[in-house]
């Protein structure tokens, strides 16, 4: 009998996610997969696991889920009220979900992205070499009540663990290396460019995210001539009234609006977590500065695990137990009561 987790309420735009299909770039198909691929990583680490199984991928707002037998789950990206028969449960940390318990999952609280992982992955099926929905290319669909999705054999046995909160979830500062056209822009509006307050705007999906700020946008005299040419998640493109618009995971292939720059991968998180209205600023940095903090973010996804904490300290693993102060209001017996 396979293993199984039904979905008994849905919000918008929920889907399978992975990290993505690569190699199918010069075919017209953008990689895709997960917005938020360090959560990915995160959920790996917390059940101890492949960052290659496909998660469930939340958007704004989570679901109902019940479990046709135990499965282990760990909870990542967007922080999420989440809850199983009522009782709540942390976010970025595993848990066990029993056979026919409900795992109620809410609003974010902050960020826009959250995942549910399963202990096995869901075990969708593949299309062109990964289990992704890519719905701007029509590969995969939305979810919905009633679906009912298969999980992979899991082979590991321990939950109650979490991880340190990231923060990604509020905007900030993102860093960017000179694009193709860079070069184009006057040297005054590369400075007010990074000098600029953007906000993320609430038009904002799995394709790009426009950037909005107060007064005029970013100029380019001649920005309509530029050729199209092929484009990848990260780059910033300057739309004709001067928008700056990030692409994201599911962006076109190639694209004719000038770039002004592209977001290091590492950073990319920051700019699919921020909400609608959070602030954001950029920073150009050199190629090699961008390949240092490349290979830094690559160790530190590497050593997630050594991160992970029991939820619930066992006395016999506390080195500095004598430390706490584990009685308190400790009366002598006879005092006179009232």
């Amino acid at each position: 009998m396979s293993r199984t987790l039904t979905i008994l309420q849905a919000g918008p735009g929920m889907t399978v996610q992975d990290a993505g299909r690569s190699g199918w770039l010069e075919y017209g198909l953008s990689r895709g997969g997960a917005m938020d691929r360090l959560a990915l990583a995160e959920g790996a680490a917390l059940l101890g696991q492949s960052a290659e199984y496909a998660a469930l991928e939340m958007a704004a707002r989570g679901g109902e889920f019940e479990a046709q037998e135990d499965l282990r789950i760990a909870l990542t990206g967007a922080p999420m009220r989440a809850s199983i028969d009522g009782t709540a449960v942390a976010w970025n940390a595993s848990h066990l979900l029993p056979a026919g318990a409900r795992l109620s999952i809410g609003a974010a609280t902050s960020g826009s992205y959250g995942y549910l992982h399963v202990g096995g992955g869901i075990a969708s099926t593949p299309r062109l070499g990964a289990g992704s929905a890519h719905l701007s290319a029509g590969i995969g669909a939305l979810l919905a009540a009633g679906d009912v999705l298969i999980i992979g054999p899991d082979e590991g046995t321990h939950t109650g663990f979490g991880l340190p909160r990231p923060d990604r979830f509020d905007g900030g500062s993102v860093r960017v290396v000179p694009s193709l056209q860079t070069e184009l822009f006057p040297a005054a509006e590369l400075a007010r460019f990074e000098a600029t307050a953007f906000r993320r705007s609430a038009r904002g999906n799995r394709m790009g995210v426009p950037l909005e700020c107060e007064g005029r946008g970013i100029e380019l005299e001649g920005g309509r001539t530029v050729l199209s040419e092929v484009i990848v998640p990260g780059d910033i493109q300057i739309t004709g009234d001067g928008t700056p618009f990030v692409l994201m995971a599911e962006c076109q292939t190639t694209g004719g609006y000038p770039r002004i720059g592209t977001v290091l991968p590492c950073d990319l998180p920051v700019l699919a977590q921020a909400a609608a209205g959070a602030p954001l600023r950029f920073q150009f940095v050199s190629l090699e500065e961008a390949l240092a903090a490349e290979r830094e973010d690559a160790e530190r996804r590497a050593g997630l695990a050594r991160q992970r904490f029991p939820l619930i300290r066992d006395p016999r693993t506390m080195p500095d137990l004598l430390s706490y102060q584990l009685i308190s209001g400790v009366i002598a017996g006879d005092e006179d009561v009232l």
